[in-house]
């Protein structure tokens, strides 16, 4: 999997490319400098050159492609008559969100976690509970301590981020067994976002695949929108496991279903079923870019702080030792270069010394980016 040359794909016109003038390098929007997988264009294609673009039917070839991946990557025997399709994650959250709770129950997060998370409860008038991520070491971990506090102040709902976006960590097994069997103890349903996790270089496990306690209290929301650079289709599904959460689940609106593309949905199959070679070698390009970034950092921002990661191409940055306030609008104003800021991921502004790197790029993008910062806060 080799990334564009610096300079291309500013032609695209998604987002990330057109939310800021020409001469700032977006470094920021989860989306990858790569090219799509072949299976993935040949179905578009395909679909395209068959006029087959109408409304959103059965497709069993997603829970099925899907059961076979989590199968072989991760041993997780899914049951794929649970799962049901939704336009992207965050639409399958606040539906999930809108059944579980009324305005004024406590949900769960752990910060620093993707933004989005707060806004998704905030749109269903919940409340934001933040048990922070600690630091040991150069590793972000789960507080079982203060998830269990939480739990206890009545806490209804936990959206769990695994892997973490934007630290990269992959929660262990242990860690998350012990959140299953607390959140069992407590009532508490879980959320968990795994939409990561096919990004991930060390061994991943499905929150689902840990047994009774995690099915009595879990649903897994994910797509292959992440993995596979295709946020653009809006094809995404959620997962349960066992009866006791699905019947919880029971007033989410049919309507979901057909709310989701129809290109998407077998996109999807075609990821999951089709495109794992491509993925791995994304993975195995992440890794190298990852390197060749935290290098860069080393020679050009050697105050600049990294963690350890293991999944996502979102990188953790910590440039607090520069002491620039608002770090993040200093670098798109003066080193035009777009990250995201580190208060987004926390529900008091905090990380504000902190920035979420993008290094899904080719390496002559990466260097350019870090050189750029490098003017503005080293001097």
């Amino acid at each position: 999997m080799n990334a564009d040359s610096f300079g291309n794909f500013a032609n695209r016109s998604s987002s990330k490319w057109r939310r800021y003038p020409e001469d700032v390098l977006p470094m920021h929007v989860a989306e990858m400098d790569f090219e799509v997988a072949p299976a993935i264009r040949d179905r578009i294609k395909d679909l395209t050159n068959r006029s087959d673009l109408g409304y959103t039917g059965p497709i069993p070839e997603v829970a099925k492609s899907f059961e076979a991946f989590a199968l072989d990557r991760w041993g997780w025997q899914i049951a794929a008559e649970q799962l049901k399709l939704a336009t992207d994650v965050g639409v399958a959250a606040v539906e999930i969100l809108r059944v579980l709770t009324k305005p004024g129950d406590k949900v769960l997060v752990n910060s620093p976690v993707y933004s989005s998370f707060y806004h998704w409860i905030e749109e269903v008038h919940a409340e934001v509970v933040d048990a922070p991520l600690v630091l040991r070491g150069d590793d972000w971990v789960l507080d079982l301590s203060a998830i269990e506090a939480a739990f206890k102040d009545g806490v209804k709902v936990y959206m769990l981020c695994s892997p973490q976006n934007p630290v990269g960590r992959v929660h262990t097994a242990k860690e998350l067994t012990a959140v299953a069997e607390l959140a069992d103890k407590y009532g508490v349903t879980v959320i968990s976002d795994e939409i990561h996790a096919p990004l991930s270089w060390v061994p991943f496990t499905p929150y689902l695949a840990l047994g009774p306690a995690a099915h009595r209290t879990g649903v897994t929301i994910t797509s292959s929108s992440k993995a596979w650079n295709v946020a653009g289709l809006k094809a995404a599904f959620l997962l349960t496991q066992g009866s006791e959460v699905q019947a919880r689940l029971k007033g989410m609106p049919d309507a979901m279903h057909w709310r989701t593309s129809l290109v998407g949905a077998f996109a999807m199959e075609s990821a999951f079923g089709h495109s794992v070679d491509w993925l791995d070698e994304v993975v195995e390009q992440i890794q190298d870019n990852l390197s060749f970034f935290q290098h860069e950092m080393s020679q050009k921002l050697p105050k600049a702080k990294l963690f350890n990661m293991e999944s996502t191409y979102l990188v953790w940055v910590d440039l607090s030792a520069y002491r620039v306030d608002k770090v993040q609008q200093v670098l798109l104003q003066q080193a035009k270069v777009a990250v995201v800021p580190g208060e987004d991921h926390a529900p008091e502004n905090e990380y504000s010394n902190f920035v979420r790197f993008n290094i899904a790029s080719s390496k002559a993008r990466i260097s350019e980016a870090v050189s750029r910062m490098s003017k503005v806060l080293e001097g």
